[in-house]
């Protein structure tokens, strides 16, 4: 009995910290100045851990795009000797303390959103959103010239107009955006339409105060405003930080990270491993996602699912508020009904409901929060996840979106290695 109390005295803490977080977004700055232990020959990678030889495609399509973007290779073919030979040192972006969207790999001068908590005082980063298009993104791994031209405009035009933006607005607080987003039908992961038109909104309102030439403006609207994925970056940033904040309590069984780099797919908890990177995994391979392919694709040609963004719904977001959004549900194939029914379950395996993200269709609810992987073993329910999904060849990038589960292996793992340090449950 003392050890249950235990552990449901530190979830209780660890549950409050993620509830209770404010992520404010305060800047913008090159990775090499933002991040602790960046450097020149550093490309941080999302998921746990890995190396080279490890990598899929869209991993390794994406590393040759940030050698081709950083000049540290004039073309493809010496792009990949140099990194076959070891040039570049891969290391997960969690122990930097940031999140990778996809295969979204993060390089010495590619500009991060840099947000703080406010109740915490941490702070979590991410690059900026790409936009859309599969074959215009790094972080599908794409790496073509438009691609590097995309990356370079946001590094010498985008990245300096937030800066000022975000000065003149004294930054913005994101929890508002991603509550106000859920009733307006997204589900901030897949979906992220809503929150972009309120960052764009706020945008707009202050972009115009910097003296900014009208020429520069009239670019990052067209840039922001027609790209509906601007926001999901920001999501995961704050979706990061709470979790961060939750991280490395004695005894908490409450899981602070999902993310896979394509090679494994892996989750931290709260009271197993270091409090402070390297952070320690549970892992297991990672499944392809299921959903729908754009025409001409087929699961055949699809990579296993990979990204940091499935912190989303540790916190109560993406598969987890499904039924905030239908737009999402009928692009995966469910129904509302479907989609209830997801949240109904995914109670079963959370703690609590997070009352900053309210469902509509479900009078207002909360959204499930809080996976305890006591709760997951013992009923097999497994967390469901949203996921774009990327072309394993490097080079082709997108070409659907779906949904899968977590691995039970990963929580099976997570529960023996606790009981072995705590004492059975």
């Amino acid at each position: 009995m003392q050890i249950r109390d235990e552990i449901d005295a530190a979830n209780k803490i660890a549950v409050s910290r993620i509830l209770n977080s404010r992520p404010k977004l305060i800047g913008v700055e090159k990775a090499i100045n933002a991040l602790p232990g960046m450097s020149k020959k550093i490309f941080l990678h999302p998921g746990p851990p890995m190396d080279w030889q490890q990598m899929s495609g869209p991993l390794k399509g994406a590393a040759v795009g940030a050698m081709l973007y950083e000049n540290l290779a004039s073309n493809e073919r010496q792009a990949l000797r140099l990194l076959e030979d070891g040039e570049i040192q891969f290391e997960s972006a969690h122990n930097h303390h940031c999140v990778c969207a996809i295969a979204g790999l993060i390089s010495q001068s590619m500009p991060v959103f840099v947000v703080k908590d406010k109740i915490g005082n941490n702070y979590s980063f991410s690059t900026i959103n790409e936009g859309v298009g599969r074959i215009r993104t790094l972080r599908y791994g794409a790496y073509g010239p438009g691609v590097i031209k995309g990356l370079e405009w946001i590094r010498d035009v985008l990245s300096p107009a937030l800066v000022a933006t975000i000065k003149v607005a004294n930054g913005m607080e994101l929890r508002p955006v991603i509550s106000e987003a859920l009733k307006r039908g997204d589900e901030c992961h897949n979906r992220n339409k809503s929150a972009t038109n309120i960052f764009f909104r706020n945008l707009a309102q202050n972009i115009v105060r910097t003296g900014l030439d009208k020429k520069t403006i009239a670019e990052i609207f067209g840039f922001v405003g027609g790209n509906d994925h601007f926001f999901l970056n920001l999501s995961m940033t704050a979706s990061k930080i709470a979790l961060d904040s939750a991280h490395g309590i004695k005894r908490s069984s409450i899981v602070t990270g999902m993310s896979s780099n394509g090679y494994k797919f892996g989750i931290r908890v709260s009271g197993l491993g270091p409090k402070t990177p390297p952070y320690s995994w549970y892992m297991f391979n990672p499944p392809f996602a299921r959903g729908r392919y754009f025409t001409g694709y087929a699961k055949k040609d699809a990579n296993k699912v990979l990204g940091d963004s499935y912190v989303s719904e540790c916190v109560g977001l993406g598969g987890f508020a499904m039924a905030a959004s239908p737009a999402i549900t009928e692009f995966v194939g469910g129904s509302t009904k479907w989609a209830l029914n997801i949240m109904t379950k995914m109670d079963r395996i959370t703690l609590t409901r997070n009352n900053d993200f309210l469902i509509p269709y479900m009078n207002y609810r909360g959204t499930p929060t809080g996976i305890d992987i006591f709760k997951v073993k013992r009923s097999r329910i497994l967390p469901i996840l949203n996921s774009g999904i990327a072309h394993r060849t490097p080079g082709i990038g997108q070409i659907g979106a779906g949904i899968f589960h977590a691995p039970f292996q990963c929580f099976a793992k997570a529960v023996q290695d606790f009981n072995n340090n705590y004492g059975a449950r």
